[in-house]
């Protein structure tokens, strides 16, 4: 499918306070879209706005309030007069045992990955059937491999893929396009925050090539954005990700067999690892909801 030129639209990104989406809002900006930024982290995103190349603004937003999400939208329309794009980013993960996972953190992923996206798709869809839009719903390797330690993140990556599929099928008629964004590991504070455990690190090298190694940000991003102009249903970060959509069938019997051999394995140092959420976006959650609680 040919580029669409990003000149003049509006695009919305989500989790758009560091990662992924700062690096995404800033690429597109410097391709002249106006950029609306939607995070927990008012200062970051305030920096972030400033820094842009376009026109831009930012809101302080839960991506799982509905009420909210809804109001942003409509500031955002009224903001810029339409939304042409929505990247729905925003995320966080956990890791370690399931049964020995912190049962708060574990729904968190779920209701911000998930939840979270279908909020935000839910509260943006009648302005992008306006503009005949297009929505991107940023997923993971973790939608098309299981693996141990990860439930929380790949029960919530499965899910949004699941569901931008299904979206993509009723709304296409209605001029609105649906895009998957896959990502492996990627170099992020998520992953960062992930690789200071040492057995999840340890874990995460002991996997096949191309699966075992940290991808830089940038030329991820660089396809994302590549997907955008294209209003591409499927969209790869990493060039191999495309290949496993065709062998996906044989990976969870195939993680079953040998994900139970690697567990053995580090079964001893399983204790005690941290089960809340992690990276500097995990903490950055943690602690609004520790403010709300109080």
């Amino acid at each position: 499918m040919s580029r669409v030129s990003l000149e003049g639209q509006v695009a919305v990104v989500t989790g758009a306070a560091r990662g992924v989406g700062e690096l995404l809002a800033r690429k597109l900006s410097a391709r002249g879209a106006k950029v609306a930024l939607v995070g927990l982290e008012e200062e970051a995103l305030k920096d972030v706005s400033s820094r842009l190349h376009s026109d831009s603004a930012y809101w302080y937003a839960d991506v799982t309030d509905h009420e909210t999400m809804s109001r942003v939208a409509q500031e955002v329309k009224a903001r810029f007069g339409k939304v042409d794009i929505v990247v729905a980013n925003a995320g966080v993960a956990s890791g370690g045992p399931f049964a020995d996972s912190d049962p708060q953190a574990w729904r968190r992923v779920i209701e911000v990955n998930l939840i979270g996206s279908a909020v935000t798709a839910r509260s943006f869809l009648p302005v992008l059937v306006e503009s005949r839009g297009y929505l991107l719903q940023v997923a993971s390797l973790a939608a098309i491999t299981p693996a141990p330690m990860m439930t929380a993140y790949c029960a919530s990556k499965s899910g949004v893929e699941a569901y931008a599929h299904s979206l993509r099928a009723e709304v296409g008629y209605q001029g609105v396009r649906v895009g998957v964004a896959y990502l492996s590991w990627t170099d992020t504070d998520m992953v960062r925050g992930a690789d200071q455990d040492d057995v999840m690190r340890e874990l995460r090298q002991r996997l096949p090539w191309p699966s075992n190694k940290t991808y830089p940000l940038g030329p991820a991003v660089d396809r994302l954005v590549a997907g955008i102009e294209r209003r591409s249903a499927h969209v790869y970060g990493q060039w191999w990700l495309r290949g496993m959509q065709g062998v996906r069938g044989y990976l969870p019997a195939l993680i079953g067999t040998v994900g139970q051999r690697e567990m053995k394995r580090f079964a001893p140092r399983l204790q005690g690892m941290r089960s809340g959420l992690v990276g500097a976006g995990g903490a950055a959650d943690e602690a609004v909801r520790a403010t709300h609680r109080d």
